[in-house]
């Protein structure tokens, strides 16, 4: 189960006061709907300026994602918000970011965000894959695939993996990352691949959302059968997602991954 959200004015007060050592005295904390991996998730807004703030115990089975976040910030800086501390008290694992102004991404067909998705790519992948502990894409994925698949998903590329539009944030006409809890090493295409399935979700055709894909340099690199593994394995994992009852998003979800999947296999 996802994490119980809870307001940034109910963690304790000395958590709150060391966050405050960063962002000067607090006048206003906004809760944020998006995303369902914190506790806390919250932009301040502060005598120094806003930030963004997102939290959870740190005994929660899934604090490893704020630890790779973490680890991966100093790196994704040209493309993601600035880290500026991470705070381990009073049984709580908290970061801290600058908050950026903007709105989170529009994937639907006809919508003007779609081009600075594909850069934001597209400049993800090239920056190099940092030497430090990742979840690496293979390991990630094979409960959803045969194991003479996996080899298609393993690389040295930097993957952010979570394409929900929410984690998109564009600006001025320029698109910024935000949510490295994901972070993984893998093949050059995966963040491509994984992209088109919410762009499926948001109202394209396969074929149509594959050639959006295709503008990303690192689709490039991918292999029909390549392809098809992932498809079907997204499938797979979003469908196990569901179980019997999925709410009206994940539905969304699942229709879309089932539906590149019949076209990926269309393809062979």
């Amino acid at each position: 189960m996802p994490p119980t959200r809870i307001p940034y004015g109910d963690l304790p007060e000395n958590v709150r006061r060391q966050v405050e050592q960063y962002t000067g005295d607090v006048h206003h904390a906004e809760s944020v709907g998006a995303g369902l991996n914190s506790s806390v998730a919250a932009v301040l807004m502060a005598v120094g300026g806003n930030y963004f703030v997102k939290a959870l115990p740190s005994d929660h089975r899934w604090v490893w994602t704020q630890a790779a976040e973490a680890a991966v910030a100093p790196f994704v800086r040209a493309i993601a918000p600035p880290l500026l501390a991470r705070i381990d008290t009073d049984g709580w694992d908290v970061l801290i970011f600058e908050a950026i102004a903007g709105h989170q991404a529009d994937y639907r067909p006809e919508s003007g965000d779609l081009k600075p998705v594909v850069d934001l790519l597209t400049r993800l992948g090239e920056i190099p894959c940092p030497d430090i502990t990742l979840r690496e894409a293979p390991l990630r994925l094979q409960h959803y695939a045969a194991p003479d698949e996996l080899h298609h998903f393993a690389g040295r590329c930097l993957l952010h993996t979570d394409l929900n539009n929410a984690n998109v944030i564009v600006t001025d006409g320029r698109a910024s990352m935000v949510d490295w809890g994901w972070a993984t090493r893998g093949a050059a295409w995966l963040d491509a691949a994984y992209w088109t399935i919410w762009l499926i979700s948001a109202g394209h055709e396969p074929v149509d959302a594959e050639l959006w894909a295709q503008r990303i340099p690192g689709w490039q690199t991918a292999t029909s059968g390549g392809l098809a593994a992932f498809a079907a394995a997204n499938a797979r994992m979003w469908n196990q997602i569901a179980g019997p009852r999925p709410d009206a998003w994940t539905r969304r979800m699942v229709v879309a991954a089932d539906r590149w999947n019949e076209y990926r296999a269309s393809c062979m």
